[in-house]
């Protein structure tokens, strides 16, 4: 294990130079119902979940700000990965950072352990919390009362990780926010156990680079991302032909989403495919409202086995109005 924290700490530039400060209030939490990992974010900076929002599923999440050092995020997550407890890995790698008094962060690892630390020489007003598998932290605020009040939040919250991550930035800005305003914002959840394919553990990840309004843009982004899950749910019981399974994720999706011509679309193929064409009428007569050249794509399906190779039934879709 001294090997690796060696080789991580190596890693670190023995004199950095901080650039401005990304002034930012930010969480990092883990779901003790579910084990998901999940950070949000929100600051007066651009495209500030670029360089603030680290998580990986089954090993933990971290948030670096202030006087940034984005290589908080994947050094901290390398060494929880390599097995050190989040409280352990912060410790670390402040202690191999000369300018760790200007630094801010958070973290939390796959057991739910946490730890936040705000240097003495972060911008006030400035100062973290630890709760329970999660912490809050923010520097640059209009008043000290911004992290209580996330912490506040985030406890009395109910629903999904994401949502509570939402309520504590909500309750960030209701409370004052940063002093300067408001411009970006961001959101990572991964699931509690990696599959070994990074990609598919991410929940969600999202980011509103440049906005009057991040916070209500993000939120209207989650509300996106969950009905497009559902999508890529239906859309991975299509490539097994569970056309049933499909219907369930798709209709789920439109659910969420009824105006989306796209998601009325693919729910009416999987109906019409199951047999079910008089379900499916209005959903494609919706999709072809928005845009005729969905009926060419209708053409296009049975060739690749999305639609039943049936003449009958392709030309009973086109007539669709």
């Amino acid at each position: 294990m001294a090997s690796v924290l060696a080789v991580l700490l190596a890693a670190l530039p023995a004199s950095a130079v901080p650039v401005r400060p990304v002034a930012t209030y930010s969480i990092v939490a883990r779901d003790p119902a579910t084990g998901e990992l999940g950070t949000a974010v929100q600051s007066h900076w651009f495209s500030v979940g670029s360089a603030v929002t680290w998580a990986e599923a089954g090993v933990g999440a971290v948030a670096t700000q202030s006087f940034i050092d984005p290589s908080y995020g994947p050094l901290g997550l390398q060494l929880m990965r390599a097995g050190r407890p989040a409280p352990d890995a912060l410790k670390a790698l402040l202690a191999g950072d000369e300018q760790r008094e200007v630094r801010q962060v958070g973290m939390v690892d796959a057991q739910g352990r946490a730890a936040t630390h705000t240097g003495s020489l972060c911008i006030p007003a400035a100062g973290g919390q630890q709760g329970r598998e999660y912490v809050v932290q923010a520097n640059l605020m209009e008043k000290p009362s911004v992290w209580p009040a996330m912490a506040r939040a985030y406890e009395a919250a109910q629903g999904d990780l994401a949502e509570r991550l939402l309520a504590a930035l909500d309750a960030a800005e209701t409370e004052g926010g940063d002093i300067r305003g408001r411009q970006s914002a961001a959101i990572v959840v991964v699931k509690a156990r990696s599959s070994g394919r990074p990609w598919a553990d991410r929940v969600f990840d999202l980011r509103v680079e440049d906005s009057p309004q991040p916070l209500a843009e993000l939120r209207r982004l989650v509300h996106l991302q969950r009905a497009y899950n559902h999508m890529s749910a239906g859309d991975d019981c299509v490539a097994i032909s569970d056309w049933n399974c499909a219907e369930r994720e798709y209709g789920a999706a439109r659910g969420l989403e009824p105006g989306n011509a796209e998601m009325a679309f693919w729910h009416g193929v999987a109906l019409a495919t199951a047999g079910r064409l008089d379900a499916a009428r209005p959903l494609f007569a919706q999709a072809f409202a928005a845009d005729p050249r969905w009926r060419e794509l209708v053409k296009r399906l049975p060739g690749v086995n999305q639609l039943p190779k049936d003449p009958r039934l392709v030309e009973a879709i086109l007539a669709i109005r």
